[in-house]
């Protein structure tokens, strides 16, 4: 069950925010709707207004945060992307993601903040409304745990990602989408239709480590073909965790990228896909509602992918009926959903574009694992 803390009162906040999230209107918002609210609940606010991409990591990973009884992020879902590495950088990480984080939807797709006012029970809204409704939990102050997923690449990197990771068709529409990015969420929609017209298929292979046994899995194959390494050879990080006190948490569940993985895994026949998502929060976007089941701490990935064939009729009726959380009714044999607690992709080559929590990621080989109740967010009961 959810275990509940609140903030103090009165309470400090520290507001990052992001001017050009969204449609450029995060400042002003905030100030007309969000300002007056706190005041109400006796919360002081300190706002740091991020002036080029990295500021907010920086600021979190250098300073002294102790002053603040929360961080809020007034921006898009990237902004709280940034704060959440900074914060794993820290040398005292383990104590400072004991600080409740909260978000605030200023960006274009608030999957995070979608998120969070569904899990409340609230109704779906949007804009104003569902900034208002997330200022309504800040005031509030109740907080909870939140699953972090680890990522490691082929290239040597390590990330920490609360929203999800993509590849293919859906990342396409994200980035492709950017130029749009004052039309606010009707960029997506844009994209879409875009990406549609120059439908693509990847070639690559799909593991993961399902969070049920599956049955009649077959092993995992020992002769594989060469992914694309950025010339590292499967380099990865070794396991966090195993070299000092107050390390980072250890991928206890994966191996490095140049080794097969382990033979309970699921390796996917299939190595051609649309695209391929691996989600940890119920929304993709404000009106994407892609995984119903997720939960703040459900101890899940929810991985998703569509094999190549789908024609573009059939996915964009997945679309449409994402935006009700519908899209696993029409039982399209094209789409797969499985919870997993971890998964490698490796790509036959460096092509389509892979995000982590929309942002871009370099195209080459990845895996991750779920990391349980890592951090804790604003949340209502």
């Amino acid at each position: 069950g959810d275990s509940y803390g609140v903030l103090p009162r009165p309470c400090r906040a520290l507001v990052l925010l992001n001017p050009q999230s969204g449609a450029g209107r995060a400042l002003e918002d905030f100030q007309a709707v969000v300002q007056p609210m706190l005041a109400e609940a006796d919360i002081a606010t300190t706002v740091f207004i991020t002036e080029r991409p990295h500021h907010a990591h920086e600021k979190v990973r250098d300073e002294d945060l102790s002053q603040w009884d929360t961080l809020v992020v007034m921006a898009g879902d990237g902004l709280l992307y940034e704060v959440v590495n900074g914060l794993m950088e820290r040398p005292d990480w383990e104590d400072i993601m004991k600080k409740p984080l909260c978000i605030l939807p200023g960006g274009s797709g608030n999957a995070l903040a979608a998120s969070i006012n569904h899990y409340a029970g609230n109704d779906h809204v949007a804009k104003k409304k569902l900034l208002t409704n997330c200022a309504f939990i800040l005031c509030k102050g109740l907080h909870t745990q939140m699953d972090l997923v680890s990522l490691s690449t082929a290239s040597g990197k390590r990330l920490f990602s609360f929203l999800g990771f993509g590849w293919g068709f859906i990342s396409d529409v994200d980035i492709d989408s950017e130029k749009y990015r004052r039309l606010g969420n009707a960029r997506f929609t844009l994209g879409t239709l875009q990406c549609l017209a120059k439908l693509r298929v990847y070639q690559g292979r799909l593991s993961y480590l399902p969070a049920v046994p599956e049955q009649g899995t077959a092993p995992a194959p020992r002769d594989s073909h060469a992914p694309v390494t950025n010339g590292q050879a499967g380099r990865i990080l070794p396991p966090a965790g195993t070299e000092a006190a107050g390390a980072l948490p250890a991928d206890s569940l994966l191996v490095p990228l140049c080794q097969p993985v382990p033979t309970h895994w699921t390796v996917v026949p299939e190595e051609e896909f649309v695209t391929v998502y691996a989600i940890y929060q119920s929304h993709l976007g404000t009106n994407l509602l892609m995984a119903p089941a997720a939960r703040l701490h459900d101890g899940c990935i929810h991985l998703f992918y569509l094999k190549a064939g789908i024609s573009r009729v059939a996915l964009l009726k997945l679309f449409l009926a994402m935006g009700r959380g519908t899209h696993l009714d029409l039982n399209c044999p094209h789409l797969r959903y499985v919870p997993v607690r971890a998964f490698r992709l490796e790509p036959r080559a460096a092509a389509g574009i892979m995000t982590v929590d929309g942002e871009v990621l370099a195209c080459e080989p990845v895996q991750g694992q779920i990391h349980g109740r890592l951090c804790r967010v604003l949340s209502s009961s």
